[in-house]
């Protein structure tokens, strides 16, 4: 069975409510999925006063474990078009997995949050792409067998580079990600299981 590491960060809980159902999508594709978060590096004062949702219920992920999973999906909400310093903070701390190349031939894949319709969804998921391709992973998108990347009918985040979802960026609390985007995370968590499991069974057949 392939493993799956659902690898977030989430300020306000649209990540956190977009790894759950990525998760749910792993699980139903028959993969073991652990779904883990990257430390905080606000302030507890500061992340109060802001209203950052503090209780996730999620472990803290640490670096050594990543060569763990056959596949690692990250979750990280936009900040100006690009990676969250948490998880940037995170990824910058693979320098060892790098140079023992650790993470060659894993699965990596990436969604994400924006403020907006047009906030950063495709480049958020491609700066981590850099990242993944730097560390010899392959990469897996989004493909359009899930319709829901089609639909015209409603305001909806999702590319082929990953799901995502469109948060309100004035009150966070007023959009929460709708029921096309968690059926795109479920989408993505399936597909890349399945992706996972082959190239993983390739892998012990070659170790036989």
């Amino acid at each position: 069975m392939a493993g799956v590491l659902v690898l977030y960060y989430s300020s306000y809980g649209h990540i956190e409510t977009m790894a759950n159902a990525m998760a749910a999508g792993v699980r139903e594709a028959g993969a073991a999925v652990a779904v883990k978060r990257v430390p905080e590096l606000v302030p507890a004062a500061v992340a109060a006063e802001a209203g950052y949702r503090v209780d996730q219920p999620a472990p803290v992920a640490t670096v050594a474990e990543l060569p763990d999973y056959d596949a690692i999906i990250i979750g990280t909400p936009t900040r100006y078009g690009t990676v969250a310093a948490q998880m940037k903070n995170f990824l910058d701390q693979t320098g060892g997995l790098f140079a023992d190349n650790k993470l060659v031939g894993k699965v990596g894949s990436a969604f994400t949050s924006t403020g907006s319709q047009h906030g950063g969804h495709a480049t958020t998921i491609q700066s981590v792409h850099t990242v993944m391709l730097h560390l010899g992973m392959v990469i897996v998108g989004l493909p359009y067998t899930f319709t829901g990347l089609s639909r015209m009918d409603e305001i909806s985040g999702g590319s082929p580079f990953g799901a995502s979802t469109v948060a309100d960026g004035e009150n966070h609390a007023v959009r929460q990600p709708s029921a096309n985007e968690l059926d795109a995370a479920r989408f993505q968590g399936r597909h890349v299981a399945r992706i996972a499991q082959v190239l993983a069974a390739g892998r012990v057949a070659e170790a036989t």
